[in-house]
Order: structure tokens, then C-alpha cells, then sequence
């Protein structure tokens, strides 16, 4: 017989267990096809402008059911007081995109990116790490996206196997509550005490930038932060496509970037859209819950002139 404490840990445990909600971070083509038309699944197609797509290729044919946003223009990401540009929308408006594609906190969110290169993955791999500030657990990507959900040709046909649905999915809004947890967002004093103390900093720009021989349009300085690793976006995805490599593959990857997989890591990229590809291997895929994304990254650091640079190649 169970004891009364036996009985509320049980009934505690329960509790927890299900109202954590936690979903795969990758769902496959099958897991598509076999969840299309459930009530408490969102696809959320995300292709856009990074991808060379825009809201027409989502009209013409999109995963039946899947509701549009348009990742640069919606509002998922903001300038801030400082006036970097691409940080977190403030979280009453996000509350309200979110709930105005019919997503609730009950909702599993699928995200549907074009999944052509890695770069427009990370669309999805950033919206998906704000689900995740903002609390909610139940939230997959499609791995390899709309390209490998309609690779599938008909040999007749020429056409897709999988089913497609023409024109915009409406949809009723829903009442969407953030609990934000402030603990994943990364400051730029942040940053810099990690840097002094030793902890990992990945850098995951492309190679070039991270030397200091080219760097983004709207950087004030070349270089890196001092320190800092390097593991180029487009390492993480099959020959830089739309799919993750396995796990195996990565733990050999960030061995060879001399990236430990476990304890305290910061990544960052230019504006938090390549490094929101490297914190979803680190922190979702390689099981690092101690991995966090600086959103501002170098964007925010190198207009800083009190923050040191690393050049590693001077060009003058």
C-alpha cells in the first residue's frame, strides 16, 4: 500500500510532467503528415526573404492547415531603447502575434522554415528560441522544412506526394500568455563578465567575419569577441542545407572548433539569427542546458567602444 507521501509525490510528479509539455525539437516529413489536421497542432510557415521566398510561395502551396507570418516584417524581433536593431520584440506584442495565429499556450507549434540553406533555417531556429524565452515548451521544427517536405516528386505527375493546400489559412485568435524567463537573455555585461571569467564564447558568423577580414553592414568594428570560438552557422546543417547534422556528427564538429559540449556557453552571431542556429545544436540537439544565445551579439557589442575587439587578421 502507498503512503499518503508516496501518494501526493506521485500525484506531484504527474502534475509536473504534464504540464511541462516539452516537445521534440525536430519533427520529420512523417511526423508532418501524420499530425496534419489536429486541433492542438500550429504549423507555422515561415518562408520569407531570407530564403528568396515570399508569402506568395506559401499561397501557392503550403502544409494544409499552416498558418503565414512573415518573420521580417510581423514584428517577431525589435529595436531596442539602445537602438540595436533585431532584439526581442517586447513580449505584450509578441503575446499578440502569437495569439493572432491561433496559437495558445495549449498549441504544439510546428516551424515550417523554407529549409533550402542554413541561414533560412535560422528563421526557424530564432523563432523557436522565443517560444522558448517566452515559456512555451511545446514547440518542434521541421527539419529540412518545406523542401524536404515536398522533395517526394510523382512520377506522373511531376508534382508532390505529400498533400498541399492552396490560398490563406484564417484562423481564430487565441489568448496567449508568456511567462518569460529572463534567465536565457544575455546582456552585454553579461558578455563581458563571462569573457573575463573564462567561460565559452562561440561565435558563429561566417569564418571571414570572425578573422576581421569582412564584416556586417551594420557592425562598427572587424573582429571578434576576445576569446571567442569560432563554428560557422553553415556547419551545423548537411553541406549547409536545411536538415541538422546528427548528433554524433556535431559533438565531432565542436571538438574540432575546440567547443566543449557541456557547462556555461555563450553564442552569438551578428544580430542573434546564426547564433539562434548554433544554440539550438548546443543547448537542444547536443542536450547543453547551460548554452544561452546574446541576442544583441555584434551588432550591440562592437558599437560599444568600451568593449574590447579581437582582430585576428589586420588588414592595414
Amino acid at each position: 500500500m502507498k503512503t499518503l507521501a508516496a501518494i501526493a509525490f506521485t500525484v506531484t510528479f504527474g502534475a509536473l510532467s504534464m504540464s511541462a509539455q516539452a516537445a521534440d525539437p525536430l519533427v520529420d516529413v512523417e511526423w508532418v503528415k501524420a499530425n496534419i489536421g489536429k486541433p492542438d497542432v500550429v504549423f507555422l510557415d515561415v518562408r520569407g526573404k531570407i530564403a528568396g521566398k515570399s508569402k506568395s510561395d506559401y499561397l501557392r502551396a503550403h502544409i494544409p492547415g499552416a498558418v503565414y507570418t512573415a518573420y521580417l516584417k510581423d514584428g517577431w524581433r525589435a529595436k531596442d531603447a539602445s537602438g540595436t536593431p533585431g532584439m526581442l520584440a517586447p513580449v505584450d506584442k509578441l503575446e499578440g502575434l502569437i495569439g493572432g495565429l491561433g496559437i495558445g499556450n495549449d498549441s504544439h507549434v510546428v516551424i515550417v522554415p523554407n529549409g533550402g540553406k542554413a541561414v533560412d533555417v535560422g528563421t526557424g531556429t530564432r523563432i523557436y528560441w522565443t517560444f522558448k524565452v517566452l515559456g512555451h515548451d511545446n514547440v518542434s521544427l521541421l527539419d529540412g522544412g518545406m523542401a524536404a517536405y515536398t522533395k517526394e516528386i510523382d512520377e506522373k505527375t511531376k508534382k508532390p506526394v505529400n498533400p498541399l493546400e492552396k490560398g490563406a489559412v484564417t484562423v481564430a485568435a487565441k489568448t496567449f500568455k508568456a511567462s518569460l524567463r529572463e534567465e536565457m537573455l544575455v546582456t552585454k555585461a553579461d558578455v563581458a563578465a563571462a569573457q573575463q571569467g573564462g567561460v565559452s564564447i562561440v561565435d558563429h558568423r561566417p569564418h571571414n567575419q570572425y578573422l576581421g577580414i569582412n564584416q556586417h553592414g551594420g557592425a562598427k568594428r572587424p573582429g571578434t569577441i576576445p576569446g571567442a570560438s569560432n563554428v560557422p552557422e553553415n556547419w551545423l546543417t548537411e553541406n549547409g542545407g536545411g536538415a541538422f547534422r546528427s548528433k554524433n556528427a556535431l559533438e565531432k564538429l565542436f571538438a574540432a572548433a575546440d567547443v566543449s559540449t557541456s557547462g556555461e556557453q555563450i553564442n552569438f552571431c551578428n544580430s542573434g539569427h546564426w547564433a539562434s542556429l548554433g544554440w539550438f545544436a548546443a543547448h537542444e540537439l547536443l542536450g547543453n542546458k547551460d548554452a544561452k544565445m546574446y541576442d544583441g551579439s555584434m551588432l550591440e557589442w562592437s558599437a560599444d567602444a568600451s568593449l574590447p575587439m579581437e582582430l585576428k587578421v589586420n588588414l592595414e
